[in-house]
């Protein structure tokens, strides 16, 4: 397993392609896109590693389109340590005044989803350190969503029917931003291992998702596709490359 740091040293190598010429080399801050995954299935090629609690590591994620949302579709996979009543966000989207769509790990060890407003709450199993696939679909015509952990769907709850996600925000993994990219709280930080976040502007099929937790890589996600999304990290984020 190759590690690659996110410093200057990976752009020369040819690990990372910076974005912005302006970008200088005491600024720990570089945007890139993902190399393809060769033989490796997309979803475990590549991973992000958050080594510690911080107000200050985060990666931004470049999505396809707008997220201009009627439903949608989000997975990922995470591994964490993280244990005791404590908050853990896993996935944020941060308009200029609301957080338009979190999820997050509960002091409680539920997960939640916000859209834009008070949650809604999934008792789950307990998820210890070992990787995990969480999906989450949300339709706004029925309200209709409904959590899945590794393949297996939580009962199905009704929220916000009739809302609609905004779009021109900012994607952000690691962090909970209480303002446009910013005011993070350090307790609040995910640490631990994140890869394959995909996201849909649709509800995929229960058997849709149940092959995804099992690492099948049929359908590329049309907002969010991990296998070519851009990335920019800050802080002490780490790359993994698995192939």
């Amino acid at each position: 397993m190759f590690v690659a740091a996110v410093l200057l040293s990976d752009v020369e190598a040819g690990h990372v392609v910076p974005t912005s010429p302006s970008v200088s080399p005491s600024v720990d801050l570089i945007s890139f896109r993902l190399k393809p995954c060769g033989f490796t299935k997309t979803f475990f090629c590549r991973s992000l590693v958050f080594p510690e609690e911080t107000a200050s590591s985060l990666v931004e994620l470049t999505p396809a389109k707008p997220l201009s949302l009627d439903a949608f579709t989000l997975c990922l996979r995470f591994a964490t340590e993280l244990k005791g009543k404590r908050e853990v966000i896993l996935f944020a989207y941060r308009t200029q005044y609301f957080d338009e769509l979190n999820v997050w790990r509960e002091t409680d060890g539920r997960l939640s989803l916000y859209l834009s407003g008070p949650g809604a709450f999934f008792e789950v199993p307990e998820l210890g350190p070992l990787a995990n696939h969480v999906c989450l679909t949300w339709e706004s015509l029925t309200g209709r969503t409904t959590m899945y952990v590794n393949g297996r769907s939580s009962a199905s709850k009704i929220y916000q029917r009739g809302h609609r996600v905004r779009p021109g925000g900012k994607v952000i993994l690691g962090q909970d931003p209480d303002n446009f990219l910013g005011d993070f709280q350090a307790e609040q930080s995910f640490v631990g291992e994140i890869f394959g976040v995909n996201m849909w502007d649709h509800v995929l099929p229960s058997v849709a998702i149940q092959l995804l937790s099992t690492g099948e890589d049929f359908s590329d996600a049309n907002v969010l596709d991990w296998a070519t999304v851009t990335i920019i990290p800050t802080g002490s984020v780490t790359w993994i490359d698995n192939n």
